[in-house]
């Protein structure tokens, strides 16, 4: 009996560090996924090679996600970068029953309410998503380069505040990187600590 809990668990052991091996790492191609937008609209990572694209890790109640969406700087961050071409993919991985999971017509409502400017705000309620990428907190924010390279991962800046007062006098780290990646840059700021409310798996 002793001899095969052994290798149950040896097993189990091995199968966790395959999995932990797909996680996202700078500097490599960042791991694929199909997630549904409110409307049942899919979205696979793969298919949008050839673009850059940002992740955004959302939940509209975490006060530090409202610091950036009640002062309009994620939306003008938005509306800047995806006029330019940039694919810009909110996701949510609140599980249901916790703080940010939303019906499908509270997230159409919410996003309407502060005129978000993101592409799609994707539906990842059993978190495979979010830990695949270590999201950790909202906001978390990734950057894909247009050849599928994971080139940043982190906060949105340099004032892990709640104040949106601190907003103009902080070092966006997601600015700066895709207007580098859009100049033909190496992005030079790859990875910072992120802040705000931890993500509700």
């Amino acid at each position: 009996m002793l001899e095969k809990l052994f290798i149950i668990t040896a097993i189990l052991t091995f199968l966790s560090m395959i999995v932990e091996g797909q996680e996202a790492k700078l500097n490599e191609t960042a791991p694929d996924f199909v997630l549904k937008d409110v409307d049942g609209k899919e979205f696979k990572l793969s298919d949008l090679k050839g673009k850059a694209v940002v992740l955004e890790w959302i939940n509209f109640d975490c006060p530090f996600v409202k610091k950036h969406y009640e002062s309009n700087n994620m939306q003008s961050l938005q509306a800047k970068y995806t006029e330019k071409g940039i694919v810009w993919l909110a996701i949510c991985s609140s599980a249901p029953g916790k703080q940010g999971h939303f019906s499908a017509e509270e997230i159409k409502k919410r996003t309407d309410n502060h005129k978000a400017k993101f592409t799609a705000y994707l539906i990842d309620e059993d978190g495979k998503v979010g830990k695949l990428y270590g999201a950790k907190t909202t906001p978390h924010m990734f950057i894909i380069d247009n050849n599928g390279t994971l080139v940043y991962a982190g906060a949105i800046d340099d004032k892990p505040t709640r104040d949106p007062k601190d907003i103009p006098n902080s070092l966006n780290y997601v600015s700066k990187a895709l207007d580098e990646l859009l100049d033909g840059k190496k992005v030079s700021t790859q990875s910072s600590q992120p802040y705000g409310c931890s993500v509700k798996y």
